[in-house]
């Protein structure tokens, strides 16, 4: 039983991340078979770790077709952002509380990584930057909750956010939003740095929003 859990585990965490990394884009087929045999695990782990997965939002089950990566809308990515902006207000908030002179000094170094990305216009690298850089956050809020449901949140949006990474200027703007996140946590100030969380994800709302007008 303890090797069947482990099986579907390493499954679920693997499928999850390809989905998050956008290695499955959304109206991918995932089968069962070819999944068992690329992960090395068991078919009944594979259906366990779609059936997490289709729980969490990220995965849906089409009768008489299978499963697939679900297609998540415009409409309903601006919806899951306004989540994410109380969650990551608070994330922000907890982090200036809490946060250390090592990992301020990690957040800094994160953020001139970023800029560097940005000033060479390698947006791959940006975007990785920018989920390496939110996951330091949560790491010194020490708010475990929200974490968890932060990650799960952002991985059914992760296409859209890339897609809004690459419109011109953007990048650039969100790289000022973010640094003003980090400073506001740096000086351990929790209104300033649940302000500019709550502030970069409006202005990403807004975004998403004008995408659906043109």
């Amino acid at each position: 039983m303890e090797v069947a859990t482990h099986g579907r585990d390493a499954a679920e965490d693997r499928l999850r991340a390809a989905i998050t990394r956008g290695e499955m884009p959304p109206g991918h087929r995932m089968v069962e078979a070819d999944l068992a045999e690329d992960l090395g695990v068991t078919r009944n782990a594979v259906r366990l770790a779609i059936d997490a997965l289709i729980a969490e939002g990220l995965v849906e089950r089409i009768p008489n077709r299978g499963a697939r990566v679900r297609t998540v809308s415009v409409a309903e990515a601006i919806e899951i952002v306004e989540c994410r902006m109380v969650l990551e207000g608070l994330l922000a908030a907890k982090a200036a509380e809490r946060i250390t002179d090592a990992e301020i000094d990690r957040l800094r170094t994160q953020t001139d990584a970023m800029e560097r990305a940005v000033a060479d216009g390698d947006l791959l690298e940006y975007s990785a930057l920018v989920a390496q850089l939110h996951a330091l956050i949560r790491d010194a809020a020490r708010q475990a909750t929200a974490g968890r449901l932060i990650e799960r949140l952002q991985a059914q949006i992760v296409r859209h956010q890339f897609q809004l990474s690459l419109r011109p200027g953007r990048a650039r703007l969100s790289s000022t939003e973010l640094h003003r996140v980090v400073e506001a946590i740096a000086a351990r100030d929790p209104r300033a740095a649940e302000a500019a969380a709550r502030s970069h994800l409006q202005s990403v709302v807004a975004a998403l929003a004008e995408s659906t007008a043109h």
